[in-house]
């Protein structure tokens, strides 16, 4: 089936941006000569997700919107995962410097989170703030224990592409739009991204917008290697899910950023995607049962990803950052979408303070 491309609300200015690494497709408003404000979309989802919140910005702020590499509208090429999330970053920064952005406030939202942060890691210089939005463990997506992220096997095995349902991958290549059977797009999005019985009033639109998504062997999920530990497939070396795997990504390495910019944290109270029993997590998945062989809570636990991102941003705050959590309660993934004022309050208040520093 053909691609959908998601309609753009009046008011947002969609443009390809030809950068020396790549075209990318970045959805703006507000005047150009305004203190800039860049919205980094997650996994399964692009630029389009965030353009009520962008409507809803104070007149002072630039705000942008990418499609990343590998997702949206973005020109296709390939995500060298073993580079973590750099490939992602050093997109960021050849776009950026093209649209002569000076400092920059990010946003990111689940997986984007990890490009994010590794911005701030690369030009921390360059950051004005920084907005996680239930955002991915520094440590990455599954395969880690602990709140020190220690690995649960040597090779990461649990994390990475392999683990990935093929079901769901498989109707993202077909386009599926149907609502019959709980692997399908829509339902994941509807069930997982907010807090049931929600709906967005854009379904249709952020649904054509996730689909865009870049499926294969090298692109989503990526590709994986056998092991010997459980569940028996440990990462590969291509696509987004790998990059965020514990093989290729740590970005704890924020605790040591100078200069260190003011941290937003919002997560939704009943978030299910990333959370201390993440259902997307196999080590969760194990220990209710649904994979078999767990080896039990000794060797491979629900990774503590909630847990993980507040141990290290107070260990970013004793190294003279800041940070302030919110969480906002009866949203799940999206609380953006789910919970628009409070979420917009929070934001606007942190970033005119952010922007007053």
């Amino acid at each position: 089936m053909d691609k959908q491309i998601p309609n753009v609300l009046p008011g947002i200015t969609s443009q390809m941006v030809d950068t020396p690494r790549l075209q990318m497709h970045v959805l703006s408003c507000g005047p150009v000569d305004g203190e800039p404000v860049v919205f980094i979309h997650g996994n399964f989802s692009s630029a389009t997700y965030y353009e009520e919140t962008m409507l809803a910005m104070p007149p002072r702020y630039r705000c942008l919107a990418p499609d990343l590499r590998g997702y949206g509208l973005t020109e296709d090429k390939l995500i060298d995962a073993a580079r973590g999330a750099r490939d992602w970053s050093d997109d960021l920064d050849a776009l950026f410097t093209t649209l002569g952005l000076g400092k920059v406030h990010l946003l990111g939202w689940s997986l984007g989170a990890g490009p994010v942060l590794q911005y701030l890691i690369d030009h921390p210089a360059k950051v004005a703030s920084i907005t996680l939005l239930d955002p991915i463990s520094p440590y990455g997506f599954g395969g880690t224990r602990e709140l020190d992220g220690q690995s649960c096997f040597p090779d990461y095995a649990g994390a990475g592409g392999g683990v990935v349902n093929p079901e769901f991958v498989g109707r993202i290549a077909a386009s599926d739009r149907t609502d019959e059977d709980p692997n399908s797009p829509r339902n994941i999005i509807n069930a997982f991204y907010y807090k049931p019985p929600f709906r967005a009033a854009r379904e249709e639109d952020f649904l054509s917008a996730s689909l865009l998504e870049r499926t294969g062997e090298q692109k989503y999920p990526g590709d994986m290697v056998p092991s010997a530990n459980w569940p028996n497939v440990a990462p590969g070396d291509f696509g987004p899910i790998n990059a965020t795997s514990p093989k290729h990504f740590d970005v704890s390495g924020i605790v040591d950023a100078m200069p260190k910019p003011p941290i937003l944290w919002v997560r939704g109270s009943d978030d299910q995607v990333v959370g201390d029993a993440s259902m997307f997590d196999i080590g969760t998945l194990g220990k209710l049962g649904f994979v078999p062989g767990w080896p039990g809570d000794e060797v491979y636990p629900p990774q503590p990803m909630v847990s993980q991102t507040r141990a290290v941003l107070e260990q970013y705050a004793a190294g003279g950052g800041r940070y302030q959590e919110h969480v906002i309660q009866d949203a799940a993934h999206g609380p953006h979408i789910e919970k628009p004022s409070e979420f917009n309050a929070v934001l606007h208040q942190f970033l005119a303070q952010a922007g007053a520093d």
